[in-house]
């Protein structure tokens, strides 16, 4: 499959609004159940490039969004800063393509570049599938919550997955740089 892997852009909202419907009506790596308006998926994706974490897509050569992928806070407590969690959703024609497994490799190497030391997965309704992309790219079981969503009328397992970004943990961080600057 040819892919191109960009920024995502403000016009490709739209199509990011219906991936993301789809995931939420359909699927179980969100637990909304309410799919959110194009507005409310545009003030999503501000507050998050405007400070600065990479927000990717994945086109086609024809420019078709085949998916989507973000870094974002794990938690808004200082001492988190250096832990991004990832996100991807992938159009339902384009599952089980590669797609997801490009976007994260990206955000990876992107991540890691801006100074972040640690990504978390936080794979919802516990998903093989997001599971074994994230194994692909060095992730780690982290750990497993039973039981903490409900939706499709199951009770769905949370798992944690957990990959080190360039030093990790094994060096000092600099504060005086992003991400140690976002406190």
């Amino acid at each position: 499959m040819s892919l191109i892997i960009r920024e995502l852009r403000t016009e490709d909202l739209p199509s990011v609004t219906e991936i993301y419907a789809d995931a939420v009506a359909n699927g179980t790596a969100s637990y909304e159940l309410v799919p959110p308006t194009l507005d409310e998926m545009s003030s999503r994706y501000r507050a998050l490039t405007e400070k600065g974490y990479p927000y990717l897509a994945a086109a086609d050569p024809n420019g078709q969004l085949l998916g989507y992928a973000y870094a974002s806070a794990f938690r808004t407590r200082p001492a988190y800063r250096w832990l991004v969690e990832d996100s991807i959703y992938i159009h339902p024609s384009a599952r089980g393509r590669g797609v997801g497994k490009a976007l994260l490799a990206t955000l990876l190497d992107q991540c890691e570049a801006l100074g972040f030391r640690q990504m978390v997965a936080v794979v919802g309704g516990a998903s093989e599938a997001s599971m074994a992309v994230h194994r692909s790219c060095g992730f780690e079981l982290a750990g497993r919550l039973s039981g903490t969503g409900f939706k499709h009328g199951l009770w769905l397992d949370t798992v944690f997955m957990q990959r080190r970004l360039g030093e990790g943990c094994a060096t000092m961080p600099d504060l005086s740089i992003y991400p140690g600057t976002m406190c």
